[in-house]
């Protein structure tokens, strides 16, 4: 399916230039720890027009709901848990979806807010944690949860409460971080994962890479959870979740980057097809930083 390109709002017109203003001084605070990127400058921008850069997010939100026949045809109503600074869930507003933004950090729901109001999107906005939302049961056709797995206290708590509040047929678009990643997403080094999570720390400190400032009480590596493949998939299972591997499913059908379209020509063949597959669960065991996953109601849960 094709997502819906954006649609101009309803609402009163926002104040450009004032909400412009507030949402770069709320934002700013939070980036400041990420100076070491050589990109920064880049970064800041794309981090205070996020909602312009969500061409890859809403990709997987189309993918996600090819993965099985839907009750609904999209726009739909969405949950967008752990929204951040709001770039997706204005993105997804303003493509005609009915969006509610949940982020455990107050600051952050300040900032989406904000954002929203910059486009003139009445976009409900509360802070909450994951493992408890404020919301009755079987309510959304969609859940997105990206980058939020691995910060809660208690994973399988949090998979039981988007159960609950996704309605039989709908699906969630989740991301989970590999325990053996190659190159960690939060710290952006090679290997870490490969370590000892003492040595890693380590080396992560040795490297001036803990974050300070606003994030002085943030988490560290050693207590994110990150997972193997079985692990994920067993905790998925509990809350009757079935683990659709959107990468997987691309790669299976040839869809590759210009980089490996090498590995194109093995899709020709029944036995390439299979070859390819070991190879990408290869990759995705001890190389892929980031899953991007499809969790769907397949059975109740046990």
């Amino acid at each position: 399916m094709t997502i819906p390109p954006t649609t101009a709002p309803t609402a009163t017109p926002a104040v450009t230039t004032d909400t412009a203003t507030a949402l770069a001084a709320r934002i700013d605070p939070w980036l400041a720890h990420m100076r070491w990127r050589p990109d920064f400058a880049r970064w800041r921008e794309q981090r205070i027009h996020q909602e312009q850069h969500q061409g890859e997010a809403l990709r997987l939100l189309a993918a996600a709901l090819a993965t099985a026949p839907a009750r609904t045809a999209p726009p739909a109503d969405l949950l967008d848990l752990g929204c951040g600074m709001g770039g997706f869930a204005v993105a997804a507003a303003q493509r005609g979806f009915t969006v509610v933004a949940l982020d455990y950090h107050p600051a952050y729901c300040a900032i989406t807010a904000v954002r929203a109001e910059h486009h003139a999107l009445r976009l409900p906005v509360a802070a909450a944690a994951g493992e408890h939302l404020p919301l009755p049961a079987a309510q959304f056709d969609l859940v997105t949860c990206l980058d939020v797995l691995e910060h809660v206290q208690q994973p399988a708590a949090l998979l039981a409460e988007l159960a609950r509040v996704l309605r039989p047929d709908g699906r969630v678009l989740i991301t989970a971080i590999n325990r053996y990643a190659l190159k960690d997403p939060h710290y952006h080094l090679w290997g870490i994962n490969w370590l000892p999570r003492a040595w890693a720390s380590a080396v992560i400190d040795l490297l001036g890479r803990r974050k300070g400032g606003q994030f002085k009480d943030r988490q560290t590596l050693g207590s994110m959870h990150y997972f193997t493949w079985d692990h994920l998939a067993g905790l998925a299972a509990q809350s009757g979740f079935r683990v659709v591997d959107l990468d997987e499913a691309r790669v299976a059908q040839g869809q590759l980057s210009p980089r490996r379209a090498w590995l194109r020509q093995l899709t020709r063949t029944r036995a390439g097809t299979i070859l390819l597959g070991w190879l990408y669960r290869g990759y995705r065991t001890g190389v892929q930083g980031t899953w991007r996953l499809v969790l769907l109601r397949d059975a109740p849960p046990q």
